[in-house]
């Protein structure tokens, strides 16, 4: 074996245990914080067992906790900042990668990018002295009076016009998540091999046609990996949220009501937790079913793209 041969071995022995300790040193990190989340956590989990998952009563003043109220905000403002972005971005995707001409296409893009990059304390200002204020004064009013009476999906609509709570949240969060969703869906959408749009068009398909049937379900994965790290960012959003979304720690059947995520209330109550406290052993493990939940997104992503796929 010449010297040149041993050389190239031993460097694709390296590069592989290079590989390998990348891969594990990620792995250890995940095992890591959730040995600590569940450490740090345990002493609130063995005093409420499974009632902390189940009681929405906050109250350090007896010590009392319960994960539910934080755990239904941050679900609550997840789900509706999805019903927002996600066809809001797919409707920025389609316009910049099939309508715009170059011109717009590449300085929208920009802009795009760049308010991805905008730090969540400047949503959460913006969001505090435009957003709620106009959401008192026209859109929380509007819709009591146009949807609040309805019989069933009133009581969504329903309570005083504060202009913070859930719904507020929710908003916030989508506008923070859908430069991510929709960065990605445009990246995706550009990197289509021509050939299956225009084989598309020449059979007489419109432009809604081919995005529908060509080039949605080939870019279907990228496209679901986008939206979940967009939901990715909307779970674990701390300071946005928690300018607007009241701080209460109830749980209330209108979506104007104030209330919680999991990442405000730990952000909020942090400062104010002794270490060896049965509070602080509470917040560790509301981090610890932040994790939990993400993870079971991710995992329920995963398994509807296999069927997809299957």
């Amino acid at each position: 074996m010449s010297a040149s041969e041993r050389n190239d071995r031993l460097g694709d022995r390296l590069f592989t245990g290079i590989a390998w300790a990348c891969g594990m040193v990620v792995l250890l990190l995940i095992l890591g914080i959730i040995a600590v989340m569940l450490a740090g956590g345990s002493h609130a989990l063995r005093v409420f067992g499974p009632g902390f998952l189940v009681h929405a009563v906050w109250n350090p003043v007896v010590d009392h906790y319960g994960a539910l109220a934080p755990v239904y905000g941050t679900i609550v403002t997840s789900l509706i900042a999805l019903l927002v972005a996600v066809p809001l971005a797919f409707g920025v995707a389609f316009f910049l990668t099939e309508m715009a001409p170059d011109w717009l296409s590449n300085p929208i893009g920009t802009a795009i990018e760049l308010l991805a990059a905008v730090p969540s304390i400047i949503f959460g200002m913006w969001g505090f002295f435009v957003i709620v204020p106009v959401m008192a004064q026209d859109v929380q009013p509007a819709l009591i009076d146009s949807i609040g009476h309805a019989p069933v999906i009133g009581r969504l609509f329903s309570g005083a016009p504060f202009g913070t709570g859930l719904l507020t949240g929710g908003l916030i969060l989508a506008v923070m998540i859908t430069p991510f969703i929709a960065a990605v869906m445009r990246d995706v959408f550009n990197s289509m091999p021509a050939v299956l749009k225009e084989s598309a068009y020449g059979l007489g398909s419109t432009r809604w046609e081919v995005m529908r049937r060509v080039v949605l379900p080939w870019s279907r994965i990228a496209v679901s990996g986008g939206i979940m790290l967009g939901l990715g960012r909307a779970l674990g959003e701390t300071m946005a949220i928690t300018f607007v979304i009241g701080n209460s720690n109830r749980i209330g059947a209108s979506l104007f009501s104030p209330g919680n995520t999991i990442a405000s209330l730990i952000a909020l109550e942090f400062p104010e937790s002794p270490a060896g406290s049965l509070k602080l052993s509470a917040l560790l493990a509301l981090g610890l079913i932040l994790m939990v939940i993400s993870f079971i997104t991710l995992a329920c992503s995963r398994l509807l793209l296999r069927q997809r796929g299957a």
